[in-house]
């Protein structure tokens, strides 16, 4: 009997030091940014590194007085958000489509819209940028909300299809019935039992919209600019500055973490929806 109980605590004290082990690895890179925002620049590149030194906001002072961070945050704010919204909803839309309805092509549809998916947005970055001068919105928040739209609906298009292969068909049978219409089955049935798909779709949407980085430097001027396009005027000729791009990448990595974090629940939710059937 003692011989189990050993074993079983022997079990336990693997099972915490493979996640303590895992969580140091994981966070160690986020830890030394944090803490390097923090440095001045001679603690920033002592050798070897300093644990212990004075914190101070040198850094995060200079990025938003000096170098039009709030012009920055407020492009990718608007971006991001506008993107989310419209390529989710658009995606539902779309997905629903997809799934209730038969017409000629429909196979062929969710074919190409995978396709769309699998291609790397930086081959694109020439045509758009091409397409876009012609049309005039080169270098406007409209242009990066459009191409970030495009890039990001095949694959919502994609993870709410699934969730509303899963809602039974009867559901839109007896609406219809009911004398609902088609849009009202959509918004009154399908809409709400797929927001957990929505809140997995969105925090996907919105990472990818304010974490873009080649789109944004190519289709983006000085007013327009993002956040992450920001980092780079901190990679200079005289040297990098590693405790601004620290400082800044550090603002960076909150609002995702606040966006994915208020939707964690619907999040995990939306990802364990498949697990159970029935």
């Amino acid at each position: 009997m003692l011989g189990i109980k050993n074993q079983k605590r022997l079990n336990l004290v693997i099972r915490y030091t493979i996640i303590i082990v895992w969580l140091v690895i994981t966070l160690f890179p986020i830890m030394e940014m944090v803490t390097t925002s923090l440095k001045n620049q001679v603690d920033a590149f002592s050798i070897p590194p300093k644990w212990f030194f004075t914190p101070n906001m040198d850094n995060y002072i200079n990025i938003i007085t000096e170098h039009n961070f709030f012009r920055y945050f407020f492009n990718s704010i608007v971006v991001a958000l506008t993107v989310t919204f419209l390529s989710v909803f658009m995606g539902a839309i779309a997905a629903y489509s997809l799934v209730s309805f038969n017409f000629k092509g429909k196979n062929f549809l969710v074919l190409v819209t995978l396709i769309i998916r699998m291609i790397p947005p930086v081959i694109l970055v020439v045509p758009i940028f091409l397409m876009y001068n012609k049309l005039g919105i080169i270098n406007s928040r409209i242009g990066l909300i459009f191409v970030y739209i495009a890039l990001n609906l095949p694959f919502n298009i994609w993870i709410l299809m699934t969730f509303i292969q899963d809602i039974p068909k009867t559901l839109e049978e007896s609406a219809l019935i009911d004398g609902c219409s088609d849009f009202g089955v959509f918004f009154k049935i399908i809409f709400p039992l797929i927001t957990p798909g929505m809140a997995v779709a969105s925090i996907f949407t919105f990472r990818i919209a304010w974490n873009e980085f080649i789109l944004s430097l190519v289709l983006t001027n000085r007013a327009t600019r993002t956040l992450p396009v920001a980092v780079s005027l901190f990679l200079k000729d005289s040297g990098t500055e590693w405790g601004n791009i620290t400082a800044i990448a550090t603002i960076i990595s909150i609002p995702a973490f606040i966006f994915t974090f208020s939707v964690a629940k619907s999040l995990i939710q939306g990802i364990t929806a498949g697990a159970v059937k029935g």
